[in-house]
């Protein structure tokens, strides 16, 4: 009993939650991934966002926004305190919540794009939630735009001048990208070839052994705590005759949010790595 009148109390809070918001005027936004986030700010939303996860670190206003908890397990108190009109998610790392703020009745909506074009989709599909249209195609086209330079800067490299790439997620297990992963996508847009394309999930493990069989010519750590983390790479048990530590072309400087995070800076990620991969020729 002591449950459903909780339930009804919350569902009665989000009601006169969301009449107060239309009265008011600017809409109130919750964003619980840092991507969607970061696509906010993009598109000039920043009075509007109200509160973000713990993980939403840029632009540099996110710091200053109300902390709803973590990426997977947010406070639905707290969220229900700052009367959002609409929540945006990702992944099914977040189902579960999810599904319980659609049952209090919370405006939810999921961006979870795998490639350059569902991107661009989410990005349309956001700013037509948030009124911002125009401002989701200029960003679209700015976004293609720096793609489209990179293209044509490697589109006429031949496949077999094409360096091997292998990108580190994690290190114990050994965790990369493969095939459905924006960071496959970006390495062949870069002018490389991941060497974990044939994987069978987009983010798996992948075997010490196999990684010294594939002999990649560039290595890139993916993961935050990197101190000490090339010197790792470079002293691991039969690593010392593949090509990226042989000749020193294991790095750990590019940051991993610019091509992990499905967002506008992935482009600015996609250029980074064409640079380490244009220092190899």
């Amino acid at each position: 009993m002591m449950c459903k009148l909780v339930l009804l109390f919350l569902v009665s809070l989000i009601a006169v939650s969301s009449q107060g918001a239309q009265e008011t005027g600017p809409i109130r936004i919750i964003s619980l991934a840092p991507s969607t986030t970061e696509i906010l700010f993009a598109l000039g939303l920043d009075k509007e966002i109200v509160g973000v996860s713990l993980f939403c670190n840029y632009p540099q206003g996110a710091s200053g926004k109300d902390k709803v908890g973590t990426f997977s397990q947010p406070n639905i108190e707290k969220m229900l305190s700052l009367k959002p009109d609409m929540i945006l998610c990702t992944g099914l790392e977040q189902a579960g919540v999810i599904t319980k703020m659609r049952q209090l009745g919370l405006e939810v909506h999921v961006s979870d794009p795998a490639s350059f074009g569902e991107l661009f989709s989410s990005i349309e599909t956001i700013g037509r939630l948030v009124d911002r249209e125009s401002e989701a195609s200029a960003l679209i086209g700015k976004m293609k735009d720096g793609i489209e330079g990179v293209r044509a800067a490697t589109a006429a490299v031949p496949f077999g001048k094409r360096p091997k790439v292998f990108v580190e997620i994690w290190h114990t297990p050994l965790m990369t990208a493969g095939k459905g992963s924006f960071i496959d996508e970006m390495i062949e847009l870069a002018g490389g070839i991941n060497i974990a394309h044939d994987t069978p999930r987009p983010y798996s493990r992948l075997s010490a052994e196999m990684v010294i069989r594939l002999d990649p010519d560039l290595i890139m750590l993916a993961y935050m705590n990197k101190e000490g983390s090339v010197r790792s790479v470079e002293r691991r048990f039969g690593w010392s005759g593949i090509s990226a530590v042989r000749d020193h072309r294991v790095y750990d400087d590019i940051d991993p949010d610019l091509y992990l995070r499905p967002g506008p800076r992935l482009v600015e990620g996609l250029k980074e790595i064409q640079k380490k991969i244009e220092s190899i020729k």
